[in-house]
């Protein structure tokens, strides 16, 4: 029972803060800005994939990214997605692809206002400083993208391979192909949000600090992809019906809100728990494990 009371309590002040740091603007803000940076990073991929000389890579790296999208929200931006993989682009070094690559790292910037007022923390670091490491995070998301890409287009072949010394094994265990890209995705994902929360936003945390949030936020994106998936698959229509053209970017749009609120939510939850263990005195900012330059909120 006092464990209860303690999740309760830990829960319900995460929601508190939560309202009182704007997280329902945040988080349309960062859907917003995802929805926005999501076709430039798309734009920066097909660049590098036609610098590596392989656009298949785009392809597999595009099917990875939307691995845990509802299906109807990918569909929804699949005409879109392919008219942008579909253009040869080897201008990875133009200003158009630099352009490109700055309205991406939007996304990653929006992601740090949300997890700095989470986490009750001032930034102080120069904002072209700020600016470069959005980039570069852009930059290596799409470089592993494409990398898992790679992985997944040699997996047929592997299989092919390994069939004619195994044969019963290989074509018993076919579909793992299949798990395997939906395991690739998840595990990408857990690594994305464990980097966001542990060095995106000013100050250091250590691991245990930021695990529940990153639980929380893999188990309810997940139990929301599901939700959302079985409420288009009935009332899809009605987004056809109100919004008529831009239905599918308002679907996407929809999906993203909810899922920008949870990753808030996430950042809220551990800091409700960072603070449930510090001495009544203290402040949350005492209990992260934080670095010399970051400033107290």
């Amino acid at each position: 029972m006092k464990q209860l009371r303690y999740v309760y309590r830990v829960v319900m002040d995460a929601f508190y803060t939560f309202l009182a740091d704007d997280g329902w603007a945040i988080a349309s803000h960062i859907a917003l800005s995802t929805l926005m940076a999501l076709f430039p990073f798309l734009i920066v991929l097909t660049s590098l994939a036609g610098f590596f000389g392989s656009k298949q890579l785009a392809d597999g790296a595009v099917g990875l990214l939307l691995q845990v999208w509802p299906q109807q929200v990918a569909d929804s931006l699949s005409g879109e997605i392919h008219d942008v993989l579909t253009k040869t682009r080897g201008d990875i070094l133009t200003i158009g692809a630099v352009l490109a690559i700055y309205f991406a790292s939007n996304g990653v910037e929006a992601l740090r206002v949300a997890l700095n007022r989470a986490y009750a923390v001032v930034e102080m670091r120069s904002w072209y400083w700020l600016r470069l490491e959005s980039i570069g995070y852009t930059l290596v998301a799409a470089v592993t993208s494409l990398a898992m890409a790679f992985l997944i287009v040699l997996g047929p072949l592997i299989i092919e391979s390994a069939r004619r010394y195994i044969p019963f094994f290989v074509e018993s265990n076919e579909s793992l192909l299949n798990t395997a890209r939906y395991g690739i995705t998840i595990l990408a994902l857990i690594i994305a949000l464990f980097i966001l929360h542990a060095w995106l936003p000013a100050g250091r945390r250590s691991f245990l600090q930021i695990l529940p949030g990153i639980v929380f936020t893999i188990v309810a994106s997940l139990l929301s992809g599901i939700g959302f998936g079985m409420y288009l698959a009935r009332f899809a229509n009605n987004y056809v019906t109100m919004y008529a053209g831009l239905a599918s970017v308002v679907i996407a749009l929809v999906f993203l809100y909810f899922i920008s609120a949870i990753f808030v939510f996430g950042g809220e939850l551990n800091a409700a728990i960072i603070k449930s263990r510090l001495p009544r005195a203290a402040s949350l900012q005492a209990g992260q494990s934080r670095a010399p330059s970051a400033t107290q909120a």
